[in-house]
């Protein structure tokens, strides 16, 4: 007993836990987000013993990677308001995207006022439907997840669709409807892929699979060391038309560096263009074929998730006709026109092109038939028209519309059409026993229509006695009251086809006259630097996406070169050439001062000063009776003093707002047989800026008449009319043709109109004056 106390003793003399005693330790008592682990000593160890082997930390297992996600919004934030709404588009998917995609995700936040009891969400893919559930999430943003049916994606395109329906907790009125909305941020809609395959892109054509980052927009990096030469500006300018046209997505931008980027951001692709030996440092995996033939291809980086189309060759006249590979499946002759604008990225179906003379189906414009029982039903449909479209000032477009409602439908009840968003016209609806209307004529006035797409919007304001009394506690009734056929039809008139210069919204809609160039358009940049080369790149690639066809680029050192031909002058305002800011109606004063006198966000006070300036002149005598007359011919008959002049005024020097950072003017050449455009910011850094914002289509298609401006303030794009244009035939000469020219100029100059209508009525009474003193019986 005695010597196994001692042995004891010994051994507990010896352990480290009696040599060197630890303090007292509570982290088994801490929440388990503060433990920390005390520091352990190693305990000598025996001159026999084995040392414990170590794991490599190589063998250490390796965090799960994260699965692969796909934004799906091609904007900021889907919005889907009113009683009922929904927005589709389509996504471009890889063969391994479609079989491995396996949830669709999103987030979305309601009106406070939405009763969730009788409202739905519901979101469909390629027509199926996916998932529903009731509105419920007022206090903060709700996600839900639904599960993909196998075999549901598909190769290429997708059809996303989501829709709303909405009702009113308290309120039975029609102001109450403009009150609901779903909104659903871009961040939170993406679908979820299994497996690591979907992540790469593989082929030419997987361009289009891009996607779109977390807040809608698309951005090509193109990465070439010989960028700053100005002989690679032309093929790098066809390299951004292709990538973009493949792409076709709504906010897509072009950036150039001679670095590689930072690799695996969603909806972006890096794109490699120089030969072997310029490439080499960049990617050490280039492909070995680069160094003796041309290759196109996508190529390893070592990156998750990170795939780079590598375009090289031995030298420059290999890497231009790898790029070839690319703008060849874009190119189309330019003798066929078009039949429809492709917008399914952000809207579908995709836009078909309205010519003269020319009817559409409600079912063929997307507008399905459609049953509604609520106070405001709306839907909308879009078509476009060509970029010689010169009928705004009198045309007319009919809907002849099908559809019925009910007799409880009250007096006072109407549908308004709007034109890009615009009130176009009204009908009232004789509301008496209800009834069924076929082909109701509903003249749509086409001074609201541009060149491009334009988007169309039907609304029925229904009132009722049911709403009028709105009876605490009456359930919505789900009864229909109006009903909305897919036989209703869209019918444009034959109109006057002649182009305008200066004319952006032309430029903008369709790339007019850019598109259809015989000559390679001159493009002249003040310095190939990153900034001003991404800004060409982003302007020219979304010109191309409007004219549906890559254009023929060549660089210019001296505008003087470009006389005669379609040119594209862009750069920093201080380095282009006053003779060209001067062609296009910019103050020069301002070349050197714009953006430097003071800071942008100071620029607002530029319009409280006009607004003083404009109070201080119509503070009274004649030229304030003046200013009030123009103000009621214009709210009463639509006339302003400009339409009352024989002679157009004459084109004052623009000069740019101090709060703008961008300015897009367009003008005719001095020989006046071209156009120019100019794209100028303050600096190189504002004009990347300032044309990535544009690019995007909801201020691309502001983009119109002499000079267009962009305010980052505001976030929005500011037109100014052209007070002087010229007229640029563009079909074969025809009397019908004159005619319709004639009706549309006469009613833009109604004072000219007024002098011919008084002139033919003194000579029709001359004439008959002469003739009845001739051929009349004298008393």
């Amino acid at each position: 007993m005695k010597r196994a106390l001692t042995l004891l003793m010994a051994f507990l003399a010896g352990s480290p836990a009696a040599a060197q005693p630890s303090p007292f330790d509570m982290s088994g008592e801490r929440p388990a987000e503060q433990r920390v682990a005390p520091p352990v000593e190693e305990a000598p160890q025996r001159r026999d013993a084995q040392p414990s082997p170590r794991i490599p930390e190589a063998a250490a297992p390796r965090p799960a990677a994260e699965p692969f996600r796909r934004f799906i919004l091609p904007f900021p934030t889907l919005s889907l308001a009113g009683e009922a709404d929904e927005r589709a588009w389509s996504i471009y998917l890889t063969p391994a995207q479609a079989q491995a995609g396996r949830k669709l995700t999103f987030a979305y936040q309601n009106a406070i006022v939405v009763a969730p009891e009788a409202s739905v969400l519901s979101v469909l893919v390629n027509g199926k439907l996916v998932g529903e559930g009731a509105v419920q999430a007022a206090d903060e943003p709700h996600e839900r997840s639904y599960d993909i049916p196998p075999g549901l994606l598909r190769t290429g395109e997708n059809e996303i669709r989501f829709r709303a329906r909405h009702r009113h907790r308290t309120d039975c009125t029609i102001q109450s409807t403009y009150e609901l909305w779903t909104e659903i941020a871009s961040e939170s809609a993406f679908i979820t892929f299994e497996g690591e395959e979907p992540r790469a892109l593989s082929a030419i054509e997987d361009i289009q699979a891009v996607g779109t980052n977390e807040t809608g927009r698309t951005q090509f990096n193109i990465v070439a060391p010989a960028l700053e030469q100005p002989s690679r500006v032309p093929v790098l300018m066809r390299l951004a038309q292709g990538v973009a046209l493949l792409g076709r997505m709504r906010s897509q931008s072009v950036v150039f560096s001679r670095v590689m980027p930072e690799l695996g951001k969603p909806g972006e692709v890096t794109i490699l263009a120089g030969t072997a030996t310029e490439l080499q440092p960049l990617l050490p995996s280039l492909p070995a074929e680069a160094a003796t033939g041309t290759i196109a291809a996508f190529a390893e980086t070592g990156h998750a998730n990170a795939p780079v189309l590598v375009l090289s060759g031995p030298d420059w006249t290999a890497v231009a006709a790898a790029i070839e590979t690319i703008t060849a499946a874009t190119e189309r002759p330019t003798n066929i026109p078009r039949d429809v604008i492709k917008t399914e990225r952000w809207r579908l179906p995709q836009t078909p092109l309205v010519f003269s003379g020319k009817r559409l189906r409600f079912s063929e414009l997307g507008v399905t038939t459609s049953e509604f029982s609520g106070r405001r039903f709306r839907t909308a449909l879009q078509v476009a028209i060509p970029s010689d479209f010169y009928a705004d000032a009198y045309g007319e477009a009919t809907i002849l519309l099908d559809a019925a409602y009910t007799a409880a439908v009250r007096p006072g009840s109407r549908i308004d059409v709007y034109v890009n968003g615009n009130i176009a016209t009204t009908v009232a609806l004789e509301a008496s026993a209800g009834g069924i209307l076929r082909h109701l004529p509903i003249n749509v006035t086409l001074r609201h229509f541009r060149p491009g797409a334009n988007l169309i919007e039907l609304e029925a304001v229904l009132l009722t006695e049911a709403d009028k009394i709105c009876a605490p506690g009456t359930a919505a009734s789900s009864e229909p009251r109006f009903a909305l056929f897919d036989t209703s039809e869209f019918a444009m008139p034959d109109f006057a086809r002649i182009a305008r210069r200066p004319d952006l919204a032309a430029t903008s809609g369709s790339a007019y006259p850019y598109r259809g160039s015989a000559d390679p358009v001159a493009l002249f940049i003040d310095r190939t630097d990153a900034d001003t080369l991404s800004a060409a790149g982003t302007f020219i690639a979304k010109l191309a996406v409007a004219g549906g066809r890559p254009m023929q680029i060549e660089s210019i050192a001296d505008p003087l070169v470009a006389d005669g031909r379609q040119a594209l002058f862009i750069g920093a305002m201080p380095q282009l050439p006053t003779m060209v800011l001067t062609q296009a109606g910019i103050d020069t004063v301002s070349q050197a001062s714009w953006g430097s006198a003071k800071d942008v966000a100071q620029g607002r006070n530029t319009q409280t000063a006009l607004d003083e300036w404009q109070t201080r002149l119509k503070g009274g005598g004649w030229r304030s009776a003046i200013v009030d007359f123009e103000s009621w011919l214009k709210e009463n008959f639509d006339i302003s003093l400009n339409s009352l002049r024989l002679i157009p005024e004459e084109e004052t020097p623009f000069v740019p707002p101090e709060a703008a950072t961008l300015l897009v003017a367009q003008s005719a050449n001095p020989a006046e047989n071209a156009t120019w455009t100019v794209v100028a910011a303050p600096s190189p850094a504002l004009l990347r800026e300032g044309v990535a914002a544009i690019a995007d289509t909801s201020r691309w298609s502001d983009v119109s008449g002499h000079i267009a401006v962009y305010d980052p303030l505001d976030d929005k794009v500011s037109a100014t009319p052209a007070r002087r244009f010229s007229l640029v035939e563009t079909q074969p000469p025809s009397f019908w043709n004159y005619r319709l020219i004639a009706a549309n100029w006469l009613s833009t100059n109604i004072l000219f109109y007024a002098v011919v209508l008084v002139s033919l009525a003194v000579v029709l009474g001359l004439a008959t004056a002469v003739l009845l003193g001739k051929l009349g019986r004298r008393t």
